[in-house]
């Protein structure tokens, strides 16, 4: 067992394991540690607790110290920098010319590095922007090109259920989010309905997934032969959260309604058949192209 401490870097960022090296943390606290890269600041978002060393990834860096007034101070100042920084990268941006466009700046806290985050549509030669930059700064320079999905998460914004986005409230990372679940809960695949702002497939599609496989198990097909407490039939719908089948029975005409059951009430019989595929007709003698004489 290693005793660990959570700390987060970034508003909803992902919480990396510290050693406390023997002091007490609490929730919302600041605390200043020393990272791969550089001497930063964060947000302390686990208390001291002991855990698997299975689950840590040895070496622990530890913790420097809880964060001082001081520390609070020069922390507020790299955020003013930074707002200068995002306008002078923009001019700069603007007069190279280049497909770009910036989406944040961020002063590692012992100002040793300055990062700027940016999206592009492809691959951009910025060679010549880092060197204006680094001689305006006087420090290193690190341009990174993300993502629009990392673009909405640290911009935030409201999305289309009129809540905050969830990766910029509450979601440490972007899980994989497929068309398919789309399709498994019965969702619209209208790409305006089923998209974020950010112009990807939904998050939020992840969060009942596995209940919707789980249900999908144990759920008859439509077009499944089943037996009901009246007779055989072919399910015609599905409503996979209420369980309820709707049913056209053998016995029933033709144009009958179909009949709810309960998936409880019903045995299912045969699986969907596959669908055959259509064999393509020979074009006819008038369709067929003329040549040009």
């Amino acid at each position: 067992m290693a005793e660990v401490i959570g700390i987060r870097f970034k508003n909803q960022g992902k919480i990396y394991y510290f050693d406390p090296d023997g002091q007490i943390v609490h929730l919302g606290d600041m605390a200043v540690v020393e990272t791969t890269r550089c001497i930063e600041c964060g947000e302390v978002a686990m208390e001291n607790r002991h855990i698997e060393d299975s689950h840590v990834v040895q070496p622990l860096k530890k913790l420097i110290r809880i964060a001082t007034k001081e520390d609070l101070e020069h922390q507020e100042e790299n955020h003013q920098k930074e707002k200068v920084a995002f306008e002078i990268c923009e001019k700069k941006i603007a007069a190279h010319n280049l497909e770009m466009k910036l989406v944040d700046v961020e002063y590692t806290f012992d100002n040793s590095k300055i990062l700027f985050y940016f999206t592009a549509d492809g691959r951009v030669d910025f060679r010549e922007l880092v060197k204006d930059l680094a001689s305006v700064f006087r420090t290193r320079i690190e341009l990174r090109q993300i993502g629009v999905r990392d673009e909405a998460k640290m911009l935030g914004g409201l999305g289309i259920c009129g809540r905050p986005f969830c990766c910029s409230q509450f979601l440490d990372g972007f899980q994989p989010v497929s068309i398919k679940m789309a399709k498994e809960q019965g969702l619209s695949l209208n790409p305006t309905k089923i998209s974020g702002t950010c112009g990807r497939l939904m998050c939020c599609l992840k969060y009942e997934q596995e209940a919707y496989e789980d249900l999908l198990h144990s759920t008859p097909a439509q077009g499944s032969l089943v037996a009901t407490p009246d007779g055989r039939g072919m399910v015609t719908g599905v409503n996979l959260l209420s369980g309820i089948l709707q049913v056209h029975l053998d016995s029933a005409a033709a144009d009958a309604a179909s009949v709810g059951y309960s998936v409880k009430n019903c045995k299912m019989l045969r699986p969907p058949l596959p669908r055959q595929k259509q064999k393509k007709s020979a074009p006819k003698e008038d369709s067929a192209p003329q040549k040009d004489e």
